[in-house]
């Protein structure tokens, strides 16, 4: 603290007094002026809280073979041309995320009107009054100018400077939030576009599908006018048929919707000339990423950043509360000429010079300034707890993306295993059934089992690319 209360009262009011001596108003100035050079800053020293997080994650894996995921920008971490267009028109046209930048710079504009308060406001202004005497007929001109600054308020205490610093930690959250939006819609684009093309696959896949069934329902049907197969197994041929069609329909639909959200993220419809889609067996779709290690993220992910910035608007907040139990000065002065013609004005002996200090002493205010205060500090305790809350629900993000990544690839593994044998299992089902010494209700629960077992398999690739987004987004991915 540059000075305490009595001794600023005490430079205050001698300062006061010798402004009824003209000769030594400037020196009074100056005294005050210094005064106010020698303030105290009463925000609190901010210390970053200590998060409860391990030291490691678990299933980092090879750290050497990936990329940090804060180097890694959305280019170098989408390797597909098609996603990585889709990306790019996102970023250019999509509302949210504008209106994400639009609150930015909103808020950078209330940065700037809080710190102007800093510095006094000059205002200047002109009149003339035309007044005209009766007994002589005379016209009388009287013209003025000002100069002056309404309520300027010395700082001695920090409170304007709390204010506007904390204007300015939420500005810098609010950057934050940007990026946090920006790294949002990346994922959410770049999860819709796989989810995109594993309808598109499934519907492929039920189509050669509806091909296979119905070409062995027609094999089926000529055996059974031939009186070589019974009508259970004609009948059993056909729900194949309906289920592979039912499954188009379904795949059709959901094809649409996610289209249709697709076409909502980016903001606008899809141009013609997008490269080739690759598909999801792809091993080139997306850069794989290293996890690091967890005290990175406090530097990395843009929503911590967010809840520390939003930390300290609070923390610089108990300072504005706690300036409020100390006096305030106001300062009020103006320059003003007046004359009979525009042409002396501004002559010598028409100027007059106005200065008008006041100072507020808090005596009672029923408890207001200690509520606040405490609410201050509360508010403070609060955004600790979101902060700490940011970080946790971080670290889960991070562990249990790298969870998925590695179990949904080991899954892959497996799949790919199982469908090999549901398709030697319905190669020998058809061939036991045509030579006649088993069901079709084999071949059916073959054809199903292989045809399910085809889709699970579509569907975790799937799930191995959302893992992958999901890392590159839980680390802060492309913040650098």
């Amino acid at each position: 603290m540059g000075i305490s209360p009595a001794r600023f009262v005490a430079v205050f009011a001698s300062a006061w007094s010798k402004l009824t001596l003209p000769s030594h108003s400037l020196l009074a100035l100056c005294g005050i002026a210094l005064a106010a050079l020698t303030s105290c800053n009463m925000v609190p020293r901010y210390e970053r809280p200590r998060p409860a997080i391990n030291r490691v994650f678990a299933d980092s894996g090879d750290r050497a073979s990936h990329a940090s995921a804060a180097n890694l920008d959305t280019d170098r971490f989408i390797v597909e041309p098609r996603l990585r267009r889709l990306v790019a028109l996102a970023l250019e046209s999509n509302v949210d995320l504008r209106v994400a930048m639009l609150k930015v710079e909103q808020s950078r504009a209330q940065y700037r009107i809080q710190r102007s308060s800093l510095a006094p406001s000059l205002e200047t202004g002109g009149s003339v009054n035309v007044r005209r005497t009766e007994s002589n007929n005379a016209t009388t001109d009287v013209w003025s100018a000002n100069l002056g600054s309404t309520a300027y308020e010395l700082d001695l205490f920090g409170r304007v400077r709390s204010l506007s610093q904390q204007a300015l930690e939420k500005y810098f959250a609010t950057q934050e939030g940007m990026r946090t939006a920006r790294i949002a819609l990346v994922a959410q684009v770049a999860v819709q576009y796989f989810a995109l093309r594993q309808y598109e696959e499934q519907l492929a896949l039920a189509k050669k599908t509806l091909v296979t069934v119905e070409d062995s329902h027609a094999l089926n049907k000529s055996s059974f006018d031939a009186g070589a197969i019974t009508e259970l197994d004609l009948r059993t041929s056909e729900t194949q048929v309906q289920n592979a069609k039912i499954s188009i329909v379904t795949n059709e639909r959901q094809i649409a919707q996610a289209m249709n959200q697709l076409v909502s993220l980016i903001g606008r419809p899809l141009p013609d000339n997008l490269p080739s889609p690759r598909g999801l067996s792809d091993g080139n779709l997306l850069a794989s990423v290293a996890a690091g290690l967890p005290a990175e993220m406090l530097e990395l992910r843009p929503d911590i950043l967010e809840a520390e910035h939003t930390l300290k608007a609070a923390n610089a907040s108990i300072g504005a509360a706690r300036a409020a139990f100390f006096p305030s000065i106001r300062l009020t002065g103006s320059l003003e000429s007046g004359s009979n013609s525009l042409s002396n004005l501004l002559g010598s002996g028409t100027g007059v010079w106005n200065f008008t200090p006041k100072i507020t002493v808090p005596i009672f205010t029923g408890g207001s300034n200690r509520a606040n205060l405490d609410s201050a500090k509360i508010a403070a305790r609060i955004e600790v707890a979101n902060y700490q809350k940011a970080i946790q629900n971080a670290f889960r993000e991070v562990s249990d993306a790298l969870v998925a990544r590695r179990t949904y690839a080991e899954e892959v593994v497996l799949r790919e295993g199982l469908v090999k044998a549901q398709r030697a299992r319905l190669d020998l089902a058809t061939a036991r059934f045509r030579q006649g010494v088993d069901t079709y209700l084999n071949v059916l629960s073959a054809q199903q089992d292989l045809f399910t077992t085809e889709q699970n398999l579509i569907t975790t690739r799937f799930n191995v690319l959302d893992s992958q987004v999901a890392i590159y987004k839980a680390l802060g991915g492309g913040w650098k």
